[in-house]
């Protein structure tokens, strides 16, 4: 498997792994689903996607990379992370975490910011802290799952 930068003829198979998390509602904010058109537009818009690519040449996972926010505090970024249901547990989220922080580095990032990582969501916590990302506390029902009920969220952040 290899990450790379994204290519066009990536998105349909991006929108799909996207999707599935949206529409899984457990993880993600969103709650639209992308299609061709917001699919191309919501992944050109970032600073950085990265994809991880099977030796096949199927994509398997995702990240985005952006600013966390703007101005003073525009060395901040943020990013999301996705991989195929299928293809879970195979460590696709750790080595796409990892590329993250190289290519936030090279972009000129200080800081990675976590802002809603829900507190369920235990394996992608102990991935962030196992590599070294510090919880910055929590949020009481910061996110509402697909249900309606709601969760706390755990910021999270690592030093560049």
């Amino acid at each position: 498997m290899i990450i790379r930068k994204y290519e066009k003829s990536d998105l349909e198979q991006m929108i799909v792994i996207w999707n599935e998390i949206v529409n899984d509602g457990t993880a993600f904010p969103q709650e639209e689903l992308l299609d061709d058109n917001t699919g191309e537009q919501f992944f050109s818009s970032q600073s950085y996607c990265g994809a991880a690519v099977d030796d096949s040449g199927r994509i398997v996972g995702l990240y985005i990379l952006h600013p966390n926010n703007v101005g003073r505090c525009s060395h901040i970024c943020n990013a999301s992370y996705a991989v195929l249901s299928s293809q879970r547990g195979q460590h696709i989220g750790e080595k796409l975490v990892k590329d993250c922080i190289k290519k936030a580095r090279e972009i000129g990032f200080m800081i990675l910011q976590f802002n809603a990582v829900v507190e369920t969501n235990i394996h992608a916590r102990h991935l962030y802290e196992r590599i070294g990302f510090k919880q910055l506390g929590v949020i009481p029902k910061g996110f509402r799952m697909k249900d309606g009920h709601y969760e706390n969220i755990c910021p999270y952040y690592i030093m560049l």
